[in-house]
């Protein structure tokens, strides 16, 4: 059996299979930014033009973005983030902040919330709004045979 066939059933590998990618994480950031058309995109991402188109198809082919024609002769496309890319906006916001405290010396991009504050995003509980904190929350497996510390 192969290591692959063995690993632990996990819906973080199954999302890094479609966004964890460095590419693919960077096109978001800049569809989140408002930059939709793919000459925009590949200037501020950086990716070779064919790496890049790879990317953006493999995110549309997922189901977290979609091509909106606008442009009939010559067809041109953009690319707008479906309401499961959308669902990714926290996730880079929490990425972004975490980059801005351990890599930076200055946040290269400030994100401000409609209150008016500079945005400090934080995890928090749907059920009770509390902050979630590290001794706060434990697993709970749900596929049989698997426990923390693998295979049981």
């Amino acid at each position: 059996m192969s290591p692959a066939a063995t690993a632990r059933p996990c819906s973080i590998a199954d999302t890094l299979a479609v966004v964890g990618d460095k590419y693919a994480l960077l096109v978001l950031r800049e569809v989140f930014f408002g930059v939709h058309r793919f000459d925009a995109i590949a200037r501020n991402v950086g990716a070779p033009r064919d790496i890049l188109a790879a990317r953006l198809r493999k995110l549309v082919d997922a189901g977290v973005l979609e091509k909106v024609l606008y442009q009939e002769r010559p067809a041109r496309y953009e690319y707008r983030a479906t309401a499961a890319g959308q669902e990714l906006r926290p996730v880079l916001l929490l990425l972004k902040e975490w980059g801005d405290r351990h890599l930076a010396e200055v946040a290269p991009v400030v994100w401000e919330h409609d209150c008016g504050a500079d945005l400090d995003p934080v995890l928090c509980c749907r059920a009770c709004g509390r902050r979630v904190h590290r001794a706060d929350v434990a697993p709970r497996f749900q596929v049989p045979g698997w426990s923390a510390t693998g295979p049981a």
